[in-house]
């Protein structure tokens, strides 16, 4: 396993290509499930771990590492693919996501692919069952690309309320102008929407960087500027088909559209996303998730969106 991650650090120049990296993992059986490089940190043969009495059932123990204590989760219990209970001879995907670090019980773990975003598509079912957010082939197989995201957030959910100050500004504003929030993951979606209903700003979703484009180019042909129809654009970075970085690039160089504020709001944070966000000309970068956060920037941004001079190029 040694020298899996060796070169992570050298493929971060993909990263506004439309491109990614994918770790190839196994839970039992054939079938190989992959993770976007950017959140894995490090992969290690399965540490002695202490139980967590009354934790919750895929959490397997945790362990200190690095001088850092995280939970290991079981990946065959989130997926119904049980692992054996003895831990010896597994391993333990290591990932920083959404400002929290935790680790992944894997059987094994194959190898980094690149592709183009372009190859990765959405699942063929989706649902609040699914924890599939994408899928791809890699070797005339099928890969399931995990919604970790949303493991995380029903092993280990955070609160989406928002506080008094902002609930009560978002009150006073009135009738606002929509945000566009454009993410793969459902859960994602939703923790946006919902942070965002508590200030009365209305959400129009969609679930991948190229249908957000595509409503975008639509809007913008029926002849109404588009900063008179929409406040701004809250978007993820990794998607199937078109990522935030490609979207973001595509909506500033279009003269219709170039005037719109656009939030890449990233599960993956670190300056190198900041850079990256940067040089496609986003408006701003946000670590995911922290309700105040967003809705604070989301709020400004609203509020100036409606004055005399928002909207001009």
């Amino acid at each position: 396993m040694a020298g899996v991650l060796d070169s992570v650090d050298q493929h971060t120049r993909l990263a506004g290509c439309n491109r990614l990296e994918l770790l190839l993992f196994r839970i039992g059986g054939l079938q190989r499930y992959g993770i976007n490089v950017f959140k894995v940190r490090e992969v290690l043969e399965c540490p002695s771990l202490r139980s967590i009495p009354y934790g919750h059932h895929a959490v397997r123990g945790l362990t200190h590492l690095r001088g850092r204590t995280m939970p290991v989760i079981d990946m065959g219990r989130v997926l119904g693919q049980p692992l054996p209970e003895d831990v010896r001879g597994l391993y333990v995907v290591i990932t920083e996501f959404n400002r929290s670090t935790q680790g992944f019980l894997v059987t094994g773990v194959d190898r980094i692919v690149n592709m183009n975003w372009e190859e990765v598509q959405p699942p063929p079912i989706t649902g609040a069952a699914s924890y599939i957010t994408a899928i791809t082939q890699v070797d005339g197989s099928l890969v399931e690309i995990i919604d970790v995201e949303k493991v995380l957030s029903e092993v280990c959910p955070m609160s989406l309320g928002v506080s008094g100050e902002l609930s009560s500004r978002g009150a006073r504003g009135g009738a606002r102008l929509p945000v566009l929030v454009v993410d793969d993951s459902g859960v994602a979606r939703s923790m946006v929407a919902r942070t965002l209903e508590q200030l009365g700003i209305r959400c129009i979703l969609a679930n991948s960087g190229r249908e957000g484009l595509t409503l975008l180019k639509q809007w913008a042909s029926e002849g109404m500027p588009i900063c008179e129809r929409l406040a701004l654009v809250v978007t993820d970075i990794e998607m199937p088909e078109m990522d935030g970085y490609t979207l973001t690039s595509e909506i500033k160089k279009d003269d219709r559209l170039k005037a719109l504020h656009v939030i890449l709001h990233s599960s993956v944070s670190g300056n190198f996303n900041d850079a990256l966000a940067k040089r496609v000309g986003a408006d701003q970068f946000l670590p995911k998730f922290r309700p105040d956060e967003l809705a604070r920037a989301v709020l400004d941004q609203v509020d100036a969106s409606r004055s005399p001079d928002a909207g001009k190029a």
